[in-house]
This record gives C-alpha cells, sequence and structure tokens, in this order.
C-alpha cells in the first residue's frame, strides 16, 4: 500500500473503520476520467518512490470505475484512494504472494459486476485533513457489491501502518510480507450465546 498521510493523527485513536461516520468537511466520489491525470501526479508527489502515470492511472480506473476515489474540498482536488478488488484467485494469490500488486494480472482482479472476494488497498495520496474522507469511502463500500470482502493492505511506511492500526487493521500470518487484514465486523466469529432474552438480528442487518 502506497501512502503518503499529512494529518494521520486524526486517527490517533483507534477508530472501528466500519463504525466510522461520513464526513461533510471533504467531498468523497468516484474519481472521474478527468481528474486521474492530477491524481496521478498527487501520488508521485505524495508517495516517495512511486512511479504511477497519468496513462497507467487511466486503463486502471477503465477497468473498474469503481476503483478509484477522489477527495476534494471547495473544488480543489486533494488527492484520492485506489483499490484492487480481488476475486478468489486474487484473493489466494495476495495470501500465498504470487500476485504483483504493482501490477496486477487480469485474472486476480473482479469484473464489474462480480461480487469482491478481498478489498486491497493499493494506494491512498492526501492533503491535510482529507483523510477523514475514508468514513466516506468506508461507507460506499459496504454496499452489495463489496460488503463480504475483507479488507488488506501492505504498509510502505510507518505513517501508513499507523494509521492501519488505528482504524482496525492487525498483521496476520501469510507469505506476503507484511500483510495487514480488516475483518469486517459481520464476517468475524460470534460467540454462541442462549437464543432466549437474544435479539435475533442477522449478519446483514449488522451492516446497515
Amino acid at each position: 500500500m502506497q501512502k503518503k498521510l499529512r494529518g494521520s493523527s486524526d486517527f490517533g485513536l483507534r477508530h472501528e473503520l466500519d463504525g466510522l461516520a461520513p464526513t461533510p468537511a471533504i467531498s468523497v466520489g468516484l474519481a472521474t476520467q478527468d481528474q486521474i491525470a492530477t491524481l496521478a501526479a498527487i501520488a508521485r508527489r505524495e508517495i516517495p518512490g512511486i512511479d504511477l502515470s497519468a496513462k497507467g492511472l487511466a486503463h486502471f480506473h477503465r477497468a473498474d470505475p469503481e476503483s478509484i476515489f477522489a477527495f476534494s474540498r471547495n473544488g480543489s482536488l486533494l488527492g484520492g484512494i485506489a483499490f484492487l478488488y480481488l476475486n478468489c484467485r486474487g484473493h489466494d494469490a495476495l495470501l500465498l504472494d504470487t500476485i504483483d500488486l504493482k501490477n496486477p494480472q487480469r485474472e486476480f482482479l473482479a469484473s464489474p459486476e462480480e461480487e469482491v472476494s478481498a478489498i486491497y488497498v493499493w494506494a491512498l495520496a492526501a492533503f491535510g485533513r482529507a483523510v477523514v474522507g475514508i468514513g466516506n469511502v468506508a461507507a460506499y463500500l459496504r454496499r452489495p457489491r463489496f460488503a463480504a470482502a475483507n479488507y488488506f493492505a501492505v504498509p510502505s511506511s510507518q505513517a501508513g501502518r499507523d494509521l492501519l492500526i488505528a482504524l482496525g487493521f492487525e498483521r496476520i500470518p501469510s507469505f506476503q510480507d507484511d500483510l495487514f487484514s480488516y475483518e469486517r465486523p459481520w464476517n468475524r466469529p460470534t460467540l454462541m450465546l442462549p437464543a432466549s432474552g437474544f435479539s435475533t438480528r442477522g449478519h446483514a442487518d449488522a451492516r446497515h
């Protein structure tokens, strides 16, 4: 996960990712083709060592328009976040470290019409407090196409690692070095409790 986070102290305390409320302070939406060149420039400027061309990001965006989000305020683009939506084969390849995360094979990516098996946080570059827009993105990714998929990330900086931990990610054993995962609340094992006196509300309801 390529990251450069100014203002990441906004998440200095632990916050459940799927419990974050969307913020009206930042405008967050699916990136448009007109924004791609600027987003690529922000990533190159804000993430040391990244080599991301506008052409490459545009190709990635055309393959799945829901994979890149833009953060803006008062009409100014402040950054964005990009995801790899992995299918079952891609999910396995991530855990086994047999996927090229910089240039993933198409066979490992979920099609736009396909439910996602795993969400990989591919890149996040944002100015200032734009990072609080993560709550808006998390709300979008509770939609049916994404809801069953856990999040994964490999931090590339201490700031990125700190943010992941603050959002409820934990490092997990895998062949992929330094892989962190966030398990969605409705995917977690539940205690076996007596039925009497307890709500029978299902896991699906917990997302809404």
